[in-house]
């Protein structure tokens, strides 16, 4: 591995942004086509019963089971929102192993439920699936949550991504990762600004990240335009990131 290609998308629970369309088989089509070794999915459902019952072409296994299928045979869930039908959260699929995984709440009041997965995949690249609340507040604490997590469960010296839908719609968070965490971002560096990425037909609030260390980011582009601006509200980003020991 000299370059990691990697995919971040708020799938939506495989609904259109209006959810007037069930369309998990079209995002699993198009994901495949980008063909990312690490893809990082939110608003992931692991089981709803009730809409087993009431939407045609509703699938009986885990969302993120599907989008894996043959493609990317190593995957984490974890539950963030969990209802008396069900539950969604956060996943990521890879084409590496996964040698651990960890859910962790971040919740901070029951109406808006959170998490961040935190995985390791060989060769000892630690990747974290973030999607953090609506209330700036919320967000501030979920972010001093994160440091934590990395501090405590993230060697020093380990290549890391923490991508996802971080709501950051006022950009203010943004400084916090690039001076406290010590994280770039791909699109800035490879672009000079953070793409935007909500909502999916028309982009204008830049939601979507994914930060780095221990790699350089060759290219960054946001995955707008047919199909991908009636699959989901939100648009997916792709990155493909070398890491730094190889290119020493």
């Amino acid at each position: 591995m000299s370059v990691l290609r990697v995919l971040s998308y708020n799938v939506h629970k495989g609904f259109c942004s209006a959810n007037r369309q069930f369309l998990l088989e079209k995002i699993r089509q198009s994901i495949r086509v980008v063909d990312a070794d690490v893809v990082f999915l939110q608003e992931v459902v692991g089981e709803n019963t009730q809409h087993a019952s009431q939407i045609d072409g509703w699938i009986d296994e885990g969302q993120f089971e599907f989008l894996a299928d043959t493609v990317w045979p190593h995957f984490s869930y974890g539950k963030n929102a969990v209802y008396d039908h069900g539950h969604h959260g956060n996943a990521i699929l890879s084409k590496y192993p996964i040698i651990n995984s960890e859910n962790i709440d971040i919740s901070l009041y029951r109406r808006s439920q959170r998490g961040l997965l935190l995985s390791q995949i060989q060769p000892g690249i630690y990747v974290i699936c973030v999607h953090m609340g609506l209330l700036g507040w919320e967000r501030r604490q979920q972010f001093k949550r994160l440091m934590r997590v990395i501090e405590e469960k993230v060697p020093a010296d380990a290549p890391l991504i923490i991508a996802g839908d971080f709501n950051d719609w006022s950009g203010s968070l943004h400084s916090r990762f690039n001076n406290k965490l010590k994280l770039r971002e791909a699109s800035v560096q490879a672009n000079g600004k953070l793409a935007k990425t909500f909502p999916a037909k028309r982009p204008v609030l830049r939601l979507d990240r994914i930060y780095f260390r221990g790699f350089e980011a060759l290219a960054a582009k946001r995955l707008s335009g047919e199909p991908w601006r009636s699959l989901s509200d939100h648009c997916a980003l792709y990155a493909e990131l070398e890491i730094e020991v190889l290119r020493r």
